[in-house]
């Protein structure tokens, strides 16, 4: 069992930075690949980032290349998305999910991941 916990999301003006944590506790958090995603209202929960077990490989969406950054701290069993250049369609509930368990397909879907958090809210004004 695994639960993770995010914070760090508030209203911020547009061009704005923020930065997301998410704590891990109860397995082993530095054995698993990691995932943000985020969920606007009335759209389907989107992939964000990705970042493998020793934060030496990552991934973006296209839409945040460039402006968000994921990393982590194995020591301290939390990983981080650093918000740069923030524009109002970034506004949604950001998740963080881990993976604990073999998964054959792509990390982009949200089935690849088996725990997630209960989301923190972003809103980025114009």
């Amino acid at each position: 069992q695994v639960q993770l916990v995010e914070s760090g999301g508030r209203l911020v003006q547009a061009g704005g930075s923020l930065r997301l944590s998410c704590a891990a506790s109860g397995r082993t958090f530095g054995n698993y690949a990691m995932g943000w995603f985020r969920q606007a209202p009335g759209k389907e929960r989107e992939f964000v980032s990705a970042i493998n077990w020793s934060g030496g490989s990552t991934d973006y969406a296209d839409s945040v290349k460039g402006r968000f950054i994921i990393s982590r701290d194995n020591a301290k069993n939390t990983a981080y998305l650093q918000m740069n250049s923030l524009k109002p369609e970034d506004t949604a509930v950001y998740y963080c999910a881990i993976r604990t368990r073999y998964y054959s397909g792509s990390h982009y879907t949200p089935s690849a991941y088996n725990y997630w958090g209960p989301g923190t809210q972003v809103t980025v004004s114009s």
